[in-house]
């Protein structure tokens, strides 16, 4: 069987994986697509693991504030955002279920176990209209994640994108034999 090709940007090229499952481009995607954050926004995240999507919402966004709990994570976090050359991100050695120290931001990631635990601190630190997506691997943590943000939030829509690459050649062309389904389900709650 052959490996899935992720296709990522050349902004990953220095960055190092390390232990934690990295967010992929496809679901980095639908993340500043559905959520609208760009060059004026200011992003919490929470569970920055190796930093791939630290790197790309540094590279869309005005300031990232990441939080991770691991020491060895928050490290790694800061070291890939450094060799991808970008200085408007804040590693926070820091649990999120101790509070969220910024306010008013436009978007919040959470990308960690037991997430739905987070989400009242989440809607305390987002601005009026700000997202709070949810980035879950399994079925039974989106649900008791979706109906937390129901407590708090009006707008909540759950996605999952699966990507299905093709070979393309002169005599014909098929969706290859394997390829990348499944990698997390995103929960998007808008206040």
């Amino acid at each position: 069987m052959r490996k899935p090709e992720f296709h990522f940007p050349a902004i990953y090229k220095k960055a190092r994986r390390g232990g934690p499952a990295i967010i992929l481009p496809k679901d980095i995607g639908m993340v500043i697509a559905y959520t609208g954050i760009g060059k004026e926004s200011v992003v919490v995240e929470a569970g920055g693991g190796s930093g791939f999507l630290t790197i790309a919402l540094a590279n869309v966004c005005k300031k990232i504030h990441s939080y991770e709990v691991k020491e060895e994570f928050a490290k790694l976090v800061g070291e890939n955002v450094a060799n991808a050359g970008f200085s408007n991100v804040e590693v926070k050695n820091k649990d999120v279920l101790q509070g969220i120290d910024e306010k008013d931001v436009d978007l919040v990631v959470l990308d960690m176990l037991d997430a739905e635990k987070a989400v009242q601190i989440a809607h305390s630190a987002l601005k009026k209209g700000g997202f709070l997506v949810g980035y879950m691997p399994h079925t039974d943590q989106t649900q008791r994640f979706y109906l937390e943000c129901q407590k708090y939030f009006s707008r909540i829509f759950t996605m999952e994108s699966i990507i299905r690459e093709y070979d393309v050649k002169e005599r014909g062309m098929r969706p290859q034999h394997f390829g990348l389904q499944h990698s997390a389900y995103l929960v998007f709650a808008q206040k």
